[in-house]
């Protein structure tokens, strides 16, 4: 089994991104149970704006998608800011909307049978608004988000100390971290057993 873990941090790398620091639990905790992990950081991609899988030349999009469509786990990974998803994450899933259409050859959607989830940081409010927005556009494409497939941490309202500058709120973020993984990989498994059949006529 495949985990793709979507980095939509502001910063290109080799900055440090909190978000990924935080997401690196949830990681740790499905390689212990056998799945092998695998990270994009897309603000060191060219990802034009659009709707569509392949925009032509110097697009690095289609390479995403390929890594997503060999992935049964999807982590998407993101900071808060101003309250919402990063404009990466938005970018992220308008061009996922492309998935809607596309099918595999026994005509089941390409995103059935693959689960999702989603792991915030930001020193502001709204975590669960960020979480609430990227579980139900990645459910409107067609994967299936497991209940409690999130972990987040924030410092509380107004500015404050970043993620890797203290150990505020770490306990539960860790532990809700390790739910989700656990919860994410329980479901995977299950579909891979099962999986969602194509709709008949």
């Amino acid at each position: 089994m495949k985990a793709l873990f979507i980095s939509c941090t502001l910063k290109p790398s080799p900055e440090p991104s909190n978000t990924e620091a935080l997401a690196g639990v949830v990681a740790g905790a499905l390689q212990e149970r056998g799945v092998a992990v695998d990270h994009i950081r897309l603000a060191d991609l060219d990802v034009p704006p659009g709707v569509v899988t392949d925009l032509g030349d110097g697009d690095a999009w289609p390479g995403v998608h390929e890594r997503l469509l060999d992935a049964e786990i999807l982590v998407v990974v993101t900071p808060t800011w101003v309250g919402r998803p990063s404009s990466i994450a938005q970018r992220m899933l308008e061009r996922m909307d492309a998935m809607l259409s596309e099918t595999s050859s026994d005509g089941t959607p390409v995103a059935y049978n693959r689960v999702a989830g989603v792991v915030v940081t930001g020193n502001e409010d709204g975590a669960h608004h960020v979480i609430s927005e990227i579980s139900g556009a990645l459910g409107d494409i067609g994967y299936t988000v497991p209940g409690q497939a999130w972990t987040y941490w924030n410092q509380g309202p107004g500015p404050g100390d970043e993620y890797p500058d203290t150990e505020h709120g770490h306990e539960w973020s860790h532990s809700t971290g390790r739910l989700m993984a656990h919860n994410l990989h329980a479901v995977a498994s299950a579909l891979a057993a099962h999986p969602v059949p194509p709709q008949e006529d």
